[in-house]
Order: structure tokens, then C-alpha cells, then sequence
């Protein structure tokens, strides 16, 4: 089997080593690629994840067979949609199913149509509306851009004054993303998780579940990230979370997408907030997380190209692929003022010297010999897989300590110390 992988981050490059180990797969494409991809298989360094012309034409011309998306990005260019249209096997929605990531107005709406669980919240389209909606809101409020806002369309308030001051910073400065609509939102207590279903069309089912850590500082400080790092399977969840889930969230969600016409192929990412009365949904993505990704293959078993091509051809095979017992442990190096800002990084090694059970994925970035650049922000994620999640954290520390040695001094790089550090 030929595959496509489609995107330049870790969770691809995640993605591409999983599958090049997939007794199925005999080569691998990256559009575009990056640093780690390219070790495996070949990079299409000039061929942009929106661009579906592009895809199309070489995907005709490597004589792919299955195509894999990776970043949101592609979903709402309507990348999956080009592809199946001309005739490809695509594991990622089209367009239309990717609404359920790419417009908050619409997953909101869409879970109440269906009656999905999830926060109350309000829809406003300007600063007059936005204050006014407030005037009788109780408790914290989540204050969500409508629209991909790469990780900055999301404000999480303690309380009325809060959100009124994100509210006039946006429509002053600029909603994130674009546009002019924006969601309030009941601001939820309890623990979030991540649950990824996998979807042929007919099928919706929960495969796998992770933890992931949004904030850039220990102990959950500072600023929303694209994520810091991540660990599964979670801990301290009850141990039927996937049934739970599948009954009240993924089951509703796959009628509702078939009672509005859409059969979604590709993986669906509910994040959760485990409250005391079970999940409500926070949030959906129309692909698989990131870091979430980097410690879900390192546990995956089996063909998993085979799992992900039966899927896109509308009759996934589940046993074709399954999730070990370890648990694994990731954690991002991003440099020092991320997320405010990318200090582009050259020089740094293209190889590392890391001990069985450790990964390293690399974030976007290229290679040139044996040194690889990159432009900053999430620069790496280093994934440790162990029998039991101490064993994990432990592991993934002392790779980070053991890789300092093997960058040059000074490089700008930093991370959270407490992944997986229960009660974190």
C-alpha cells in the first residue's frame, strides 16, 4: 500500500512512523513533510497541505492508495473532498463533516440540535451583543472565536469582568481567525480528556483516549498553548470512560452527521470535561490531536494502515489494529517564547542517540545533511512508552536530561516538568 501523509508537524510525522511500520505499507509521501518524514519515506517539500490541485496530481502520480490528513487546516480547504472526488481513499472528512472543528458556532448549535452534552452558551456577532449577553451571566465564561484561530480563539475567564475585557481586546484588535462571531460559553469544572473515535461513514466507534496539557507553565500557568504534552491512557478516569462515552457523545454524534446527510470518514477528536454528572463536550476536532498523536502510536498494535485504509473505503476493519496495555508519556520542547513568539532554530542535530521506547517527533522543520531547521514554537516531542505511566514519565525526563547534552549550548528550548505528574 502507497500513502499520503498530509501535514508538516509532530503528530505527522507521529502519524508516518506508525504507518511505516504497518506490514501493509510498502512507501510513504509527506506533503510537505518535515525532518523526521523524510527519514522514512519521501518528502513533497513544495506541495502545500491546502493545496488540493496539487495533492491530486501527485497523489496520480505516486499511485497512492490511501491518503491520511493531518491538519485541520487541509479539512477546511476542502482537501479530503478534491481527493475523494477523484477517486482517492481518504481517511479525514470532507468539508463539510470538518464544520464540527472549524466553525464553534456550528458544534454548538449541532450538539443542541442533538442533544449532545455540552456547556450553555450564547452566540454574538459584535461588542454591543457580546457585553449585553453577559449582563445576566453567572459563574466563568469561555470565550470562543468562531473560526480556526491557530490556538489563540480560546479565553478562559473566571468571571464576567474577565470576558467583557477579551471581548473589547477582540473586537478592537480582531477576533481571532477572522470574522466577527464569537461564543460565549459556561465555563465547566472537572478533569478534560481527549477521545478519539474512529469513523467509516456508518460506523463511529471510540478507539483511545489521552490527557493533554494546554498550558505553557508548570502547574497549569500561563498562556493556551498548542499543547505541552500529553500521556495515555488517562489515569483516574472511571475504566468504562470509552463506553460512557460512546453512549452519551459518539453515538448521538454519528446520527445527528447521518440525519444531516454527512458520512464522515476519518477520525473524530471529542475533547471532554469529566464532570460530576459524566462528559460534556468542550470541544470537537475532525482529526487526530496534537500532542495527543505522539503518545497514541507509540501504544498501537498491529496494521495500522490496513485499520486506516478499511475505514476510508467505508467498512473499517477494528481488528485489524488495537492498543497495547503501556502507557506512554510525551512532552513538547518549544522554545522559550512560545506562544507568543517562533525563534527560528538552525544547527540542530538531525540524529539522536535515544535509549529503546523513546521517540522523537519532530514539529515543522527541514533537514539539510545532518542538521535540521526549524522555525520555531513546538520544536520537538519526546515520547517515552513503559508498563506502567510512572515508569513512562520517569523514562521521557531522563531522555530529555540525556538529549541537552547532544544540542548545542544555549539552544532556546524549554518544556513543562510535570506531564503526567497526577494532580498536575
Amino acid at each position: 500500500m502507497r500513502v499520503l501523509v498530509v501535514g508538516s508537524g509532530a503528530r505527522e510525522d507521529a502519524l508516518s512512523w506508525r504507518l511505516g511500520q504497518s506490514p501493509s505499507c510498502s512507501a510513504l509521501y509527506h506533503a510537505p513533510g518535515n525532518a523526521g518524514t523524510v527519514t522514512r519515506g519521501e518528502n513533497l517539500a513544495d506541495v502545500g497541505v491546502t493545496d488540493a490541485r496539487k495533492l491530486v496530481d501527485r497523489a496520480k502520480a505516486h499511485k497512492i492508495d490511501l491518503v491520511v490528513i493531518g491538519p485541520e487546516t487541509a479539512i477546511a480547504a476542502g482537501v479530503g473532498d478534491r481527493l475523494r472526488d477523484a477517486g482517492f481513499a481518504v481517511f479525514g472528512p470532507n468539508r463539510a463533516g470538518g464544520r464540527l472543528e472549524t466553525s464553534k458556532i456550528f458544534a454548538k448549535r449541532f450538539m443542541d440540535r442533538h442533544g449532545i452534552p455540552t456547556a450553555r452558551f450564547k452566540v454574538v456577532h459584535s461588542l454591543e451583543q457580546g457585553l449585553k449577553a453577559l449582563d445576566d451571566w453567572i459563574g466563568g465564561v469561555v470565550v470562543k472565536a468562531d473560526g480556526l484561530a491557530a490556538g489563540k480563539g480560546v479565553v478562559v475567564t473566571d468571571d464576567v469582568a474577565g470576558a467583557k475585557t477579551v471581548l473589547r481586546s477582540w473586537y478592537e484588535s480582531g477576533v481571532p481567525g477572522g470574522g466577527v462571531d464569537v461564543v460565549l460559553e459556561q465555563r465547566l469544572r472537572g478533569r478534560e480528556v481527549s477521545v478519539f473515535a474512529v469513523a467509516d461513514g456508518r460506523a463511529m466507534i471510540p478507539v483511545a483516549a489521552a490527557c493533554d496539557y494546554k498550558r505553557a507553565g508548570d502547574g497549569d500557568a500561563g498562556p493556551n498553548t498548542g499543547g505541552m504534552g500529553a500521556y495515555s491512557p488517562p489515569a483516574n478516569f472511571p475504566p468504562e470512560l470509552l463506553a460512557i462515552v460512546r453512549e452519551r457523545v459518539v453515538g448521538p454524534t454519528l446520527r445527528g452527521l447521518l440525519a444531516e446527510g454527512e458520512e464522515y470518514r476519518g477520525v473524530l477528536y471529542c475533547g471532554i470535561m469529566w464532570t460530576d454528572t459524566g462528559p460534556a463536550v468542550i470541544e470537537y476536532n475532525a482529526r487526530w490531536g496534537d500532542p495527543e498523536t505522539q503518545v497514541l502510536m507509540p501504544r498501537v498494535t498491529g496494521d495500522f494502515a490496513r485499520y486506516l485504509k478499511s475505514a476510508a473505503d467505508g467498512a473499517v476493519e477494528f481488528d485489524a489494529a488495537g492498543l497495547s496495555n503501556d502507557a506512554c508519556v510525551g512532552v513538547s520542547l518549544v522554545t522559550k517564547a512560545y506562544p507568543y513568539e517562533n525563534t527560528a532554530l538552525t544547527g540542530l542535530p538531525a540524529r539522536f542517540d535515544l535509549p529503546a521506547g523513546i521517540n522523537a517527533f519532530w514539529g515543522t522543520s527541514t533537514r539539510s545533511d545532518d542538521t535540521v531547521s526549524s522555525p520555531g514554537g513546538r520544536v520537538l516531542t519526546i515520547a517515552a512508552r513503559a508498563s506502567t505511566l510512572d515508569a513512562a514519565r520517569s523514562a521521557v525526563y531522563a531522555a530529555i536530561e540525556e538529549l541537552k547534552s547532544q544540542f548545542r549550548p544555549g539552544t532556546p528550548l524549554t518544556f513543562r516538568s510535570d506531564i503526567a505528574k497526577l494532580g498536575s
